[in-house]
């Protein structure tokens, strides 16, 4: 975990907290080339800074449009901005950026508030498109390149950035929570390819927004990117198991594969019930699950 500003090379710092990168915080990212600087993610550890120890941006880059990631995004007013053209929406409009969440009634109602009260959101609808193979150059050979990883929204994106030698990896950030497509924005399959993706890509350091912080070297990233995928693999077993007899989707949720047993989070059934269906539907195309009557489903004997 980061507890403090992290030097990675002469030109890229991460910036951290005493909550090491836990939600509703996060580890953003300083890159300083020769003519501009770059503030990746800015999080709330930007906010919580007196104002004369913030950090001074020409451009904001976003690995994503989610609250915790745009939380300082309003202390740079005349910063470019940018963004994945997939998740700009987010940017445009308040309803743009719910519409990424796909909440409903009242946590919809008390997240839209969270959003503007909590994190600060503020519309950017200047915000300039980023694309898969984009490169930022800041002066004297820093250079950001984007590389579009979709699955925890459509626009998710890792950042390349040289000559320090570092993967930004945004929210595929490597623990053992595991990966986290329960939004209307999130793709479990896309997920999936965007993993095999960053395990192709060297590194010396690879740094998450959450949690882990920073890793060094390809075999700790591998190490840590196994056991992060593998949580999807362990979530779909465990489903199978509980569809020894017929199951709704309600049921699925309520019994929790994502969250704890018992976690009373307001989005939780939500988002249970959007990352199992997506399993489901994979398992009932393989012929390992059948919907046995309307709204239920039963795994298929192995071998029937």
């Amino acid at each position: 975990m980061i507890t403090s500003d992290l030097p990675l090379g002469d030109h890229v710092t991460v910036l951290g907290d005493e909550r090491g990168g836990r939600y509703p915080s996060g580890n953003s990212l300083l890159v300083r080339g020769s003519e501009e600087t770059a503030l990746v993610d800015p999080s709330l550890v930007v906010v919580a800074r007196e104002p004369r120890s913030r950090p001074r941006a020409d451009r904001v880059l976003l690995s994503h449009c989610h609250e915790d990631h745009v939380a300082g995004l309003h202390l740079h007013p005349r910063a470019a901005v940018h963004v994945h053209e997939a998740d700009a929406p987010g940017l445009a409009s308040l309803d743009g950026m719910m519409a990424i969440y796909g909440m409903e009634g009242a946590a919809e109602a008390a997240f839209r508030d969270a959003i503007v009260r909590d994190f600060h959101w503020v519309a950017r609808p200047d915000a300039t498109p980023l694309r898969d193979g984009d490169v930022l150059e800041l002066g004297g050979g820093v250079r950001i390149r984007t590389i579009h990883a979709p699955g925890h929204t459509r626009g998710h994106c890792v950042f390349a950035i040289e000559p320090d030698d570092v993967l930004y990896l945004g929210d595929i950030e490597l623990t053992g929570f595991g990966p986290y497509y329960g939004d209307a924005w999130s793709s479990l399959e896309d997920f999936e390819r965007s993993l095999a993706v960053v395990r192709g890509l060297d590194a010396r350091w690879y740094a998450t927004f959450h949690h882990v912080g920073v890793l060094e070297g390809r075999a700790a990233f591998l190490a840590r990117l196994d056991r992060f995928a593998a949580m999807i693999g362990d979530r779909e077993r465990r489903l199978l198991d509980f569809l020894d007899e017929p199951r709704s989707l309600d049921e699925i949720a309520t019994h929790r594969f994502v969250y704890r047993p018992g976690d009373a989070l307001p989005w939780a059934d939500a988002v249970e019930r959007r990352s199992m269906s997506q399993h489901l539907e994979r398992l009932v195309r393989a012929g390992r699950v059948a919907e046995v009557e309307s709204g239920r489903w039963r795994a298929e004997a192995v071998g029937s």
